[in-house]
């Protein structure tokens, strides 16, 4: 509820401070007096659209602040921990506005934008009035009114979460479907390259391997003539080592004659030749190593040559040929896979949908019996209001087809106003007093159930009297009893059932001249001035014993 409400330099309101109590408030004064200016004043604090004219004249700027004290597990303090703003016992919302037509805007004293400020104030006051084009008769809000009417909170939650797992099982299937659609379209081709690379078997490291191999060739090639030439000059037809080894054997017989001539030259020529035998042993394992079949080159130039066109056809390098080929055989795995995930993912689907749709004909059903118990209530609220021989409807329009995360249901308040009328939404049929009485008839029977803590009823007893207005009066009362109700009226039976009344009027200030400005104000009347007030709006400008004598009969009058 609002606690309190401050206003600076706002129209003709200079400075103006309230405390405003529970239940039924009302505000009463002659007409101009500014009445509307204080729903103006709130209606920009909770996120109205700002204006530079509705600064004071004279003034640079304009402040609202209303303090509202709510429970600690009202949907508003999710909003303001939800938008990180601190959040610690009383809600202070405040507005300025400048003359230039600019605003500003905080929530317990920290900036926000005016969208969380609209947001806050939607849930914390509803604003009722005969030309309202907001709250009960927007069909938009119409389903989740029959909802919190019929309790069926769990119910629209169970079928939410059936929603949400469907539309998700849903979502997987559509996606797996796309990716078996376009795998299906690449199937030969990747069946191909399976086959290709399998015969293929390409091996990591296998390029480099092979380039080794055919340079060493290539270069063994080059070199094996001058082994062999070398070869041939240590140990062939060209070698030294049968003379060397003649003249070795002649100097031994010689050396019986001369062994200290002979001996050195003999040990020497030994040396060579065991030397000529090394050189030809190396050089007949170097030229050993240098053969090779010519075919085995040319098996490598093919090897290199279908590796290096893989690798072209399928992107990336030689050696990245085996990650290819698993990703190909993987894809082709997968494609067998897919069509089993389909088929499986569908089922998943089916049942989810199976269970949200069992859901949703069981909430439509509960929907259509909380309905048939709204109308009651509300007609049985509507002979007092003098629509005795009108009809409200809480229409249900089912689709299975219109499915969404609330169920297929589409609901709308209709009227008929008359018997032998033709019904229809309540916007469109009733007039602007019906839609008034209408409205708070909706109003009583959906008091406790999905309103805001505070109601404001802006002459909504305008163009009625008599048994309407004391109708209208007993039934902002008994609102009253559960949230709190402010009540702009000309109407003293509803001013009567007031546990607080406020007067509003205008006047210029104590000793000021003629053409001083002048500003609104608000007072709290006691009880004699209530009786005086109230005897004011029944006789007029003229206040008779017998004003006061009724006013006295409305103040005590019960029901």
């Amino acid at each position: 509820m609002i606690s309190s409400l401050s206003i600076r330099d706002i129209v003709l309101i200079e400075r103006l401070d309230l405390a405003l109590n529970g239940g039924l408030t009302v505000l009463t004064g002659e007409t101009g007096a500014g009445k509307s200016i204080l729903l103006d004043a709130l209606s920009l604090a909770l996120g109205g659209r700002g204006d530079g004219s509705l600064v004071r004249h004279g003034a640079d700027k304009g402040q609202i602040t209303a303090v509202f004290d709510i429970a600690l597990d009202h949907p508003a303090r999710a909003l303001l921990q939800g938008a990180d703003i601190a959040d610690e016992g009383e809600v202070v919302v405040r507005r300025v506005q400048m003359a230039d037509g600019r605003t500003r805007a905080t929530i317990n004293e920290q900036p926000v934008s005016v969208q969380t400020l609209r947001a806050l104030g939607a849930l914390l006051v509803e604003l009722h009035g005969q030309h309202d084009d907001r709250a009960l008769v927007d069909p938009a809000t119409h389903r989740a009114l029959l909802d919190a009417f019929g309790g069926l909170g769990a119910d629209v939650r169970k079928v939410s979460e059936l929603w949400r797992a469907w539309r998700a099982v849903l979502a997987d299937a559509d996606a797996e479907r796309a990716r078996l659609e376009a795998a299906a379209r690449e199937a030969d081709y990747i069946r191909h390259a399976v086959d290709e690379l399998a015969k293929l078997a390409p091996e990591e490291g296998e390029e480099t391997a092979l380039s080794e191999r055919r340079t060493f060739m290539m270069r063994s090639e080059k070199i094996a003539g001058d082994l062999s030439e070398a070869l041939d000059a240590v140990g062939g037809h060209g070698s030294p080592v049968p003379t060397l080894a003649a003249a070795v054997r002649r100097l031994e017989r010689r050396a019986g004659e001369s062994q200290d001539l002979v001996q050195p030259a003999v040990e020497a020529i030994d040396i060579a030749l065991d030397a000529l035998e090394t050189a030809r042993a190396h050089l007949e394992a170097a030229l050993s190593a240098t053969a090779f079949n010519p075919r085995e080159l040319e098996q490598i130039e093919e090897r290199l040559f279908a590796l290096r066109a893989a690798a072209r056809k399928y992107g990336g390098a030689v050696d990245d040929l085996p990650k290819v080929q698993a990703k190909f055989e993987a894809d082709l795995a997968a494609l067998d896979r897919s069509a089993a995930t389909l088929a499986g993912l569908e089922e998943r689907t089916a049942a989810a949908e199976a269970a949200y749709r069992a859901a949703a004909a069981k909430l439509a059903q509960r929907r259509a019996k909380a309905a048939a118990s709204l109308d009651k209530a509300v007609d049985a609220e509507l002979p007092p209001l003098k629509l005795e021989r009108a009809h409200f409807t809480a229409r249900i329009d089912s689709d299975p087809a219109q499915a969404g995360p609330e169920g297929y249901d589409r609901v709308e308040f209709w009227v008929q106003t008359n018997p032998g009328t033709r019904p229809g939404p309540m916007m469109k049929v009733a007039s602007g007093g019906e839609l008034s009485r209408f409205l708070l008839a909706l109003k009583v029977v959906l008091a406790d159930r999905g309103s805001a803590p505070t109601l404001i009823f802006d002459e909504i007893d305008s163009g009625v009297g008599g048994a309407v207005a004391a109708a209208i009066g007993q039934r902002l009362a008994r609102l009253a009893g559960k949230v709190q109700v402010l009540a702009v009226t000309h109407a003293p039976q509803v001013a009567a059932r007031a546990g607080q009344h406020l007067l509003i009027s205008k006047a210029s200030a104590p000793g000021a001249k003629k053409d001083a400005p002048v500003t609104t104000r608000v007072a709290p009347l006691t009880d004699e001035h209530r009786r005086e007030e109230i005897a004011r709006m029944l006789a007029g400008a003229t206040v008779t014993a017998e004003a006061r004598a009724a006013a006295e009969r409305l103040l005590g009058a019960e029901g």
